[in-house]
């Protein structure tokens, strides 16, 4: 029996894995499950040697490639200070420094993080932490939220809440208290003769009907900035947020962007809002919750920032108008040291600027897939290229994912969407690798 063998045995018995129906792995001719034994650069490897350019940035989190030395060197010297400390009622050096680096990182206009371990607790927070400011300002009754179609923020009870995808949300409707869901600005939905722009008008022109009659038990609206991820990578046009943004600040609504997916450079900006601006000044979210590339893709860390607005809105000698929510790993020391050496080698490598030619290179290699007769739809924002499938066949998706492991690639798409969101770290030869085998794997699973 091979090693990779061995090891599968040993997980289909003892391991659950996420968001994945587990009999597609226990059938005799099922989906494969790949026993990964080591990743390098853009490289996993399983136990029989057999290797898989990661195209996804393992659920897009890893935004340097695997086992990176600057990333691995600064873990090494943490573990030799301080792995953990609990957060309430002590801190220490690399909590602070990230949270002054993040603040900076806003031009100071989110100068308040409060931390987690994932992207759906960072949704979790920004909720409760608008309602609870509502709340200590003496506005009770706004305790609604406001998302939009089609819409990704987590799958814990709250973020379920403000998620419109069908797959996520459905199973778990009697315990959630839904929010209103407004249209989105999904370019793909434009109509014959309108652009991407329109688009936007018309789904903020339903966002400011909407705020009108309701705003008064209204908290907040929140949205993925530019790419609505998990619905099928759905992009849309900057102007949206900017008149998001004003009709927020007209009726008294917070605007969370939720960029866990789309931060960190991976939408052309280091953040997904600076693209958005409202009288000529870079829009500004109330709050910004990130995760997933924070660290890397090395650990679970997530965090909010908010403004001195609302944090002041927390002080007072009463315990209950301090914000109530913690972990026992809030703050983590490694994780932190983790987020301030990805930082680092954003800021010593020039990476945004990189990451634009980078993308143009994945935009050339992808041109027999952009003229193929079979796909439409196709879209790119920053280091995000996406297309859709006419006429998909049944079970696409993972027909996809498993032709392209055949052929050393990791992909996933989402429903008839083919997406890459490789790490900032491709060579030349492997864009030429993403590209070529994307395309053969399209050809073969079409056939």
């Amino acid at each position: 029996m091979s090693a990779n063998r061995r090891l599968l045995d040993r997980s289909l018995a003892a391991v659950w894995h996420p968001c994945t129906q587990m009999q597609h792995h226990l059938a005799a001719d099922g989906l494969p499950l790949i026993p990964v034994k080591s990743g390098e650069g853009a490289w996993l490897t399983d136990f029989d040697g057999h290797r898989y350019l990661d195209g996804v940035s393992s659920w897009w989190v890893n935004l340097f490639g695997h086992r990176n030395p600057r990333i691995n060197a600064a873990l090494k010297d943490q573990l030799e200070t301080l792995e953990h400390v609990i957060l309430a009622g002590f801190t220490h050096e690399p909590v602070v420094q990230l949270s002054e680096r993040l603040s900076a990182l806003t031009g100071s206009a989110l100068g308040h993080a409060f931390y987690a371990s994932d992207g759906a607790s960072a949704t979790e927070i920004a909720l409760k932490m608008s309602h609870h400011y509502w709340r200590n300002t003496g506005r009770p009754e706004k305790t609604d939220f406001l998302c939009l179609a089609g819409s990704y923020h987590g799958e814990t009870v709250g973020a379920l809440a403000v998620t419109d995808v069908a797959l996520f949300k459905d199973a778990y409707a009697p315990l959630i208290r839904p929010a209103a869901v407004l249209p989105s600005p999904d370019a793909r939905l434009a109509k014959d003769g309108e652009t991407a722009a329109d688009v936007a008008r018309r789904a903020a022109a339903a966002l400011e009907a909407h705020l009108e009659a309701h705003h008064g038990h209204i908290a907040a609206l929140i949205v993925e900035p530019l790419i609505q991820c998990a619905t099928g990578m759905a992009m849309h046009d900057p102007l949206y947020l900017s008149l998001a943004r004003q009709a927020c600040d007209r009726y008294g609504v917070h605007l969370i962007c939720d960029e866990i997916a789309v931060g960190f450079g991976r939408t052309g900006t280091f953040f997904a809002h600076e693209q958005a601006t409202v009288d000529g000044k870079t829009l500004r979210p109330d709050f910004l919750c990130l995760s997933k590339g924070i660290t890397g893709g090395y650990l679970p860390l997530s965090t909010v920032l908010t403004t001195d607005t609302i944090y002041e809105a927390f002080l007072d000698d009463a315990v209950t108008r301090g914000f109530l929510h913690s972990h026992s790993y809030t703050g983590n020391a490694l994780a932190c040291r983790a987020a301030l050496a990805t930082l680092d080698i954003f800021e010593q490598d020039e990476v945004i600027v990189a990451n634009r030619q980078l993308s143009e290179r994945l935009h050339d290699g992808l041109a027999q897939i952009r003229s193929h007769g079979r796909v439409e739809n196709y879209r790119r924002r920053g280091m995000i290229l996406a297309f859709d499938i006419k006429g998909a066949p049944a079970a696409f998706s993972r027909r996809f994912y498993q032709a392209g492991l055949e052929r050393e690639l990791l992909l996933r798409p989402i429903g008839n969407t083919v997406y890459l969101m490789p790490p900032y770290i491709l060579s030349e030869a492997e864009c030429r690798h993403l590209c070529q085998r994307t395309l053969e794997t399209l050809e073969a699973v079409l056939r």
